[in-house]
């Protein structure tokens, strides 16, 4: 059973039915998060520096969190009482890719704090959101501090968050030995390091599978979150389709969040191919990953990959 609602009042406007998108490094979950940004009555964050700090401890040892019980939750609802505050001093904390998502440029270098404005002003905001990435980790948390919470996940081609992650030098940094807390924390749902045949395997691993690993532990992290939380409080979105029928999808969101998601903005940052580089097409993984790469990534995940209709060595 969830903890008795907590009332959080944030610029004089109470939080009610507050939105986290989630998925997997590389899922896509920050198009849906610009959408939202950028939709009225939204005030959406991302990479706070206060809810960074939070869920990471959460991520990385979950024993923190399950063995605080509801002071978890009421460390999260601080972090983000403090996160979702609108003024310039607050916002001049806001990271470069939270005020890109709004469509503002990056801080200018040596800004004094309170100096930036704020993307929104608050007599315009009645829905607070967060976008911050690896909150799948903190999902029962965030369940806890905020029950009326709804839930927003982004579920892609493990293949193709392989090829996104294996560019990226911030997603593999958590590999290095002095990150990588596996000595400490086991089982690690955070590496995706699951049983000793997992453990055993990890110091000799290649990076493709340390990849694969942790898409597959986000997404069976996925499959329990949805097993457990009603269908009122989680809408599952595929990357695949917010890139192909974007319009669709946008109206399956502001259905589900009974509000409007713009289908032009969220139509028009696919199609602009902004934010979306041209490595992150559907189905890169063909161009990127070695037969070597592919075949490690389908041995470690292909039974998350089939059971979510993904054909092996084929079309995503």
């Amino acid at each position: 059973m969830r903890s008795t609602p907590h009332i959080l009042v944030v610029n004089g406007t109470k939080v009610r039915r507050p939105v986290f998108i989630l998925g997997s490094p590389h899922s896509g979950a920050d198009l849906l998060a610009r959408a939202v940004k950028r939709s009225a009555g939204f005030h959406l964050t991302m990479g706070r520096p206060g809810v960074l700090r939070v869920t990471y401890a959460f991520a990385r040892r979950p024993s923190i969190a399950t063995g605080r019980g509801r002071g978890a939750a009421r460390v999260l609802r601080d972090a983000y009482a403090e996160a979702w505050q609108i003024s310039a001093r607050a916002c001049a904390q806001c990271p470069d890719v939270c005020r890109d998502a709004a469509g503002l440029p990056p801080s200018a270098a040596g800004v004094p704090a309170g100096d930036d404005a704020p993307c929104v002003a608050p007599r315009d905001v009645d829905r607070f959101a967060d976008a911050s990435p690896d909150l799948i980790y903190s999902a029962d948390v965030l369940l806890d501090a905020f029950p009326d919470a709804q839930l927003l996940q982004v579920i892609r081609d493990g293949r193709d968050v392989v090829a996104d992650m294996l560019a990226d030098e911030r997603c593999l940094a958590w590999f290095k030995p002095g990150l990588a807390n596996l000595d400490e924390v086991f089982p690690n749902p955070f590496l995706g390091v699951e049983d000793v045949a997992d453990r055993a395997r990890w110091p000799r691993a290649a990076p493709a599978v340390k990849c694969a690993l942790r898409w597959r532990g986000s997404v069976r992290l996925s499959a329990r979150l949805r097993a457990q939380t009603p269908e009122e409080q989680l809408l599952t979105v595929r990357f695949e389709d917010l890139v192909r029928r974007p319009r669709r999808v946008a109206d399956a969101v502001s259905e589900y969040l009974g509000a409007p998601i713009s289908t032009g903005v969220l139509a028009g940052l696919v199609r602009r191919g902004a934010p979306v580089s041209d490595d992150r097409r559907v189905g890169v993984w063909r161009e990127r990953l070695t037969p070597r790469q592919l075949t490690q990534v389908e041995r470690v995940a292909g039974t998350e990959l089939g059971r979510l209709g993904y054909d092996l060595g084929t079309a995503g």
